[in-house]
């Protein structure tokens, strides 16, 4: 039964009870019963779906600017020490391992030899053994050399200490065959010069900064030089930097150092003992940030007594996006012209009778620069001024028997106008190219005539290419233009200058060997850095690498 049927139930009721009130008895009480099975129910309500549309593809582009650094794996040009020998031997590449044994020969008669070793994780320790010697017999009588060296090296590292400590020794031996050979026949122990050392340093350095952002490095270094049979020189250096940190762009540092050299002569004809002396206290303030670093500071210093007062100030700014920056300062140091330190430029130096340090102090200005991934500027031009320059002149004294010796004459006071400027291209360890130039001009001297034995000119230049992946070539070349000397006539004369070009082949067998050539001097220039001192003319040597 559905609604509309009850309805017209409930409607005819009214007749219906009319009809029976007027057939029946009215006076009894009746009642109607409706039984219905229909049953109220809810009905589910409609779940809603929503239909999505396609979101509209997002076609702006955040942009955001990073820089990736220079894949530099080979470091870009450095100056190294001019030495009176073409021939050098070759440290420039370790393949990456601690563990080697490089061994050759070459024309000249020339053994060479170096070797490296290692162990230590360096996590709690770390320890390296290195040696290296070489030899050659040149064509000029006792034109002869002898360079062997060792050193070993350790570090021990606590939580927040680094322990380190080396030891070497070293023998050089040449001979002073600057003379005429056609008239003068010497001893050959009396031209002999030979150089031994030995020394030790120690020292301790955090490696994690302390509660109050200060860090330290106190150490020290000793060494004993001796010409034996001719003199003795013993130095002792002491340094004890700190540094506190303030904030994010403030460091204050302080280092407090003591240099000293007792020299002492034997066996001459006349005798010297000396010391030589310098203290410093350098403090100074440094502003660092991403685009400005700024130092300021000085350096008072105790040369032999003697107070010095020297500047440490310079800055240098960023002025896009680490692409270019502009440098400039002025700085003074105290250059200790003690004989080793000496006969590492020219070790055809007579015995000293004295010991004078030279004062530099230089304004420069330069600016760096950085394109592209690969490519690094750098250029510089200071003027410098020097008191008691150290100059290497001939001894003159008793003709040709000692012409072949140097002595060192002090110029009071001297200028210079150095330029120097380096470029290079890295391409990660896959190619290298780098060249630097140094121009000086000396100029305002007082003593000496001329600037003797300087080299106003000087060109340097390196390559290193892995043709394909066993295989890399290099070259060097080194030019340097003539200066002055002085005569056994006691005049001005002007040396020549010269070029000095090498290359070589290295080629990797496997993870273990490795073989290589090198050819110094293509050009046979037998050039003179120091007056009747020529070098060799072509020279090479090859060998093996064997790695563990």
């Amino acid at each position: 039964m559905n609604c509309r049927t009850v309805l017209l139930v409930i409607g005819m009721l009214p007749v219906t009870q009319l009809m029976a009130q007027q057939g029946r008895d009215t006076t009894k009480k009746q009642s109607i019963n409706i039984t219905s099975s229909f049953k109220p129910v809810l009905r589910n309500a409609v779940k809603i779906n929503f239909s999505g549309s396609q979101l509209q593809a997002d076609t702006s582009r955040s942009v955001k600017q990073y820089s990736i650094p220079s894949q530099n794996l080979i470091y870009a040009y450095q100056a190294i020490p001019l030495r009176a020998l073409a021939m050098e031997q070759d440290t420039n590449l370790y393949l990456g391992n601690r563990n080697h044994i490089k061994a050759g020969f070459g024309n000249l008669t020339t053994p060479f030899v170096n070797v490296g070793l290692g162990i230590g994780d360096g996590k709690k320790f770390l320890a390296n053994a290195y040696g290296s010697y070489i030899s050659s017999n040149g064509k000029i009588r006792n034109q002869d050399y002898t360079m062997l060296d060792v050193k070993a090296t350790g570090s021990y590292f606590l939580p927040s200490n680094e322990l380190y400590a080396s030891f070497g020794t070293s023998r050089d031996e040449y001979y002073l065959y600057g003379y005429n050979h056609e008239t003068v026949f010497p001893k050959r122990k009396d031209i002999r010069q030979q150089f031994q050392q030995i020394n030790a340093s120690a020292g301790v350095r955090n490696t994690v900064s302390t509660q109050y952002k200060i860090s330290y490095n106190p150490n020290f270094q000793a060494n004993i030089f001796t010409n034996p049979g001719r003199l003795t020189e013993t130095s002792f250096i002491i340094e004890a930097p700190v540094e506190k940190k303030f904030g994010d762009n403030f460091v204050l540092k302080l280092e407090a150092k003591a240099d000293l050299t007792r020299y002492s002569s034997r066996g001459l004809s006349s005798n010297y003992s000396y010391s030589n002396n310098i203290e410093q206290l350098a403090p100074s303030l440094v502003y660092n940030s991403p685009r400005l670093i700024i130092n300021g500071g000085i350096i008072p210093t105790w040369n032999n007594g003697t107070f010095e007062y020297l500047p440490n100030i310079y800055a240098e700014a960023q002025l896009k996006d680490k692409v270019f920056m502009i440098t400039a300062g002025w700085v003074g140091k105290i250059i200790k012209n003690t004989y080793r330190n000496l006969t590492a430029i020219n070790p055809y130096l007579a015995p000293l009778a004295s010991q004078t340090n030279t004062k530099e102090m230089e304004f420069y200005t330069g600016i760096k620069a950085t394109v592209g991934k690969h490519f690094n500027f750098n250029a510089k031009v200071g003027f410098v001024r020097y008191k008691n320059y150290a100059l290497f002149v001939n001894d003159i004294t008793a003709g040709e028997n000692t012409e072949n010796n140097f002595v060192i004459s002090y110029e009071p006071g001297m200028q210079n106008l150095r330029i120097h400027g380096d470029i290079s291209y890295i391409q990660q360890n896959k190619f290298s190219a780098t060249a630097g130039l140094i121009l000086n001009g000396y100029t305002g001297l007082n003593v000496n005539a001329r600037a003797w034995n300087t080299v106003p000119m000087e060109i340097t230049g390196s390559v290193r290419w892995w043709l394909f992946e066993p295989l890399m070539a290099k070259a060097d070349v080194h030019i340097f233009g003539g200066g002055k000397y002085l005569g056994i006539d006691g005049n001005s004369h002007p040396f020549s200058g010269g070029s000095d070009l090498s290359a070589g082949l290295e080629y990797t067998i496997n993870r273990q060997f490795s073989a290589f050539f090198d050819v110094h001097n293509i050009l046979n220039n037998k050039y003179e850095r120091w007056h009747n001192y020529e070098v060799y003319g072509v020279n090479f040597i090859g060998g093996v690498i064997f790695r563990f």
